[in-house]
């Protein structure tokens, strides 16, 4: 899969989250990576997980060898009770608390209705895109009330626009979940200092994205057809947004969306 015209701006040096520790989750490939990258190039603590242990340790060590440091948990499965526990118990332990959670980390099987298994494709996508982003914004809360801080969950294009031949109903279901919780968790931080909002999205080139569109090519067409910028989107394109809603840039933004997307859900 090749993207359109200009590629993303790259990472950049910078001082935006001196100070603040960051926790990262799914940063051993596409919009986690990105993130914890950016964020550790523009000075945060950045606390990383994965489940694949080998592609968080590339991560670390890449950001190593760009001066950048990036702690990282591996291999930490959030879908499992008291992994999202741990993962914030390691970060409080060499921080001493947390500024910024980036639930980044998702699973999501694609099937169309009649064809979808309710265990290994419906139920296992919600705990991968839903379940997942409750369990540890649940862990880290107690931490982010000491100080307040910002989260940032990842919603899609899809939890508010079907994209016509795209088998995404338990992806739709997810991320429109994620959408909605992420609204009220809003509202219950608000005495706390606590900021929630959302990034939905368009298609990004990932290692999933990539093996998705192997087995759907043609959707490429129609997808570049609904993006004004007529191209893929790429991992720092979202981490750029991320960034500035980690930041104090954002302290009066919270309960919003951001439609980051080339264009595709404005039409």
């Amino acid at each position: 899969m090749k993207s359109a015209f200009k590629p993303a701006l790259p990472v950049a040096r910078g001082e935006r989250l001196r100070g603040k520790t960051a926790l990262v989750t799914g940063i051993g490939n596409g919009i986690g990576k990105g993130c914890a990258m950016l964020f550790a190039a523009q000075g945060a603590r950045v606390v990383g997980c994965d489940i694949d242990a080998e592609a968080a340790g590339r991560t670390v060590e890449e950001a190593r060898e760009r001066g950048w440091q990036i702690d990282s948990l591996h291999p930490c499965d959030l879908t499992a009770r008291g992994e999202a526990s741990r993962f914030v118990e390691f970060a409080v332990e060499r921080h001493g608390g947390i500024d910024v959670l980036v639930n980044a980390a998702a699973f999501g099987a694609f099937a169309w209705i009649d064809e979808m298994d309710y265990e290994t494709q419906w139920r296992r996508t919600l705990t991968g895109e839903l379940d997942i982003v409750f369990l540890l914004c649940q862990a880290a809360w107690p931490a982010l009330q000491v100080r307040g801080g910002s989260i940032i969950n990842f919603a899609s294009a899809n939890a508010t626009h079907a994209l016509e031949g795209s088998p995404a109903l338990a992806h739709c279901a997810g991320k429109g979940g994620v959408l909605a919780m992420t609204r009220q968790l809003a509202m219950e931080g608000g005495p706390h200092g606590i900021r929630a909002n959302t990034i939905s999205p368009g298609l990004v080139e990932t290692e999933a994205t990539r093996r998705h569109l192997n087995v759907q090519p043609e959707l490429m067409e129609r997808v570049l057809s609904k993006m004004m910028t007529r191209r893929v989107g790429q991992p720092e394109d979202i981490a750029w947004c991320a960034l500035f809603l980690a930041s104090d840039e954002a302290a009066w933004i919270t309960g919003a969306d951001f439609p980051i997307d080339g264009g595709s859900t404005a039409w």
